[in-house]
């Protein structure tokens, strides 16, 4: 039985990704060959000297201890020290990569090459429900400015009339990001408009699921690879990038060059041929089951002095 500890911030994007390398090792093991306990950052406080909080001296020895974010890597790292087991962490860390047993970095964020470093092409994301798709049925997922990526309101407008106007049965669904009243310039369109304040946290990979097709403005990298997720078509409506060396558009570029997504909004999708989900947390659980040694007996040692 392999034991993990996932260390929760309450962002949940965060988390996320911590629950698709959960997915990502049931996958590989076997569901009943893993025990995941949920620890939130909130709850639980690690203090630097003392005894550790008794929730968790109750729980099985961990063999992974997993955190997506900064404000897990503290907890990560103290009770790897407490109770030892392998430290990972999910996105590249503001502290030392040395510090953690493994770290799960995308590549365009262009970390070292050292051993502990395991390579995504992006955000880690959970496989989808196993839904029936329609090919007839087709989801558009609106983004917002960020901090790689400009808004072309303009563009998003004039690229959503034209899909809309594809004979589907589409959805269309917003996010925090969306600037107000995009979402509501799309009425009369036929289209099943979705604001993302009324949308359950499972509403969104259930459409994926369903969905025939898939179109994703670019500045939203979580959603694309949440949508490559699927075996369906993937398109990409390209936003306008704020930087020249902009690492987010050049990883949405090498996708577009593999023929993984495509942003030809003239060519009509629904002829395309299915492909492989991209299923990045299996190969995940591969490295890091490979690299730490697993075979089944319990990752336990005493953790080393940071």
């Amino acid at each position: 039985m392999l034991t993990i500890w996932r260390f929760m911030d309450g962002n949940r994007a965060h988390e996320k990704q911590s629950a698709a390398l959960v997915s990502g090792l049931g996958a590989v093991l076997g569901a009943d060959r893993i025990e995941c306990c949920d620890i939130s950052c909130e709850d639980v406080r690690m203090p630097l000297w003392g005894r550790p909080p008794e929730r968790l001296v109750q729980l099985p020895a961990p063999d992974f201890i997993l955190g997506a974010g900064h404000r897990s890597h503290w907890p990560v790292l103290r009770a790897r020290r407490l109770f030892g087991g392998r430290s990972v962490v999910i996105m590249k860390p503001s502290l030392p990569l040395a510090w953690f047993d493994f770290v799960v970095v995308p590549e365009h964020d262009r970390p070292p090459p050292v051993h502990n470093v395991i390579l995504t092409r992006g955000a880690l994301a959970e496989p989808l429900p196993d839904f029936p798709s329609d090919p007839n049925r087709a989801l558009l997922l609106l983004g917002g400015p960020s901090k790689h990526f400009h808004w072309d309101a303009a563009k998003v407008s004039a690229v959503a009339g034209r899909l809309l106007k594809q004979p589907r049965q589409w959805v269309v669904a917003d996010s925090r990001r969306t600037p107000q009243d995009s979402l509501a310039q799309l009425a009369g369109t036929g289209a099943e408009l979705y604001p993302w304040q009324q949308c359950s946290p499972d509403w969104l990979a259930e459409q994926m699921a369903r969905a025939g097709q898939i179109w994703v403005t670019g500045d939203s990298v979580s959603m694309i690879f949440e949508a490559l997720q699927s075996d369906v078509p993937v398109g990409v409506i390209a936003m306008p990038s704020r930087n020249p060396r902009n690492k987010i558009r050049a990883a949405v570029d090498r996708l577009l060059d593999e023929g993984l997504l495509t942003d030809r909004v003239d060519v009509d999708l629904q002829g395309t041929g299915p492909r492989s989900p991209l299923a990045q947390q299996v190969m995940c659980a591969q490295a890091l089951l490979r690299r730490s040694g697993w075979s089944g007996a319990p990752l336990r040692f005493a953790g080393e002095a940071m």
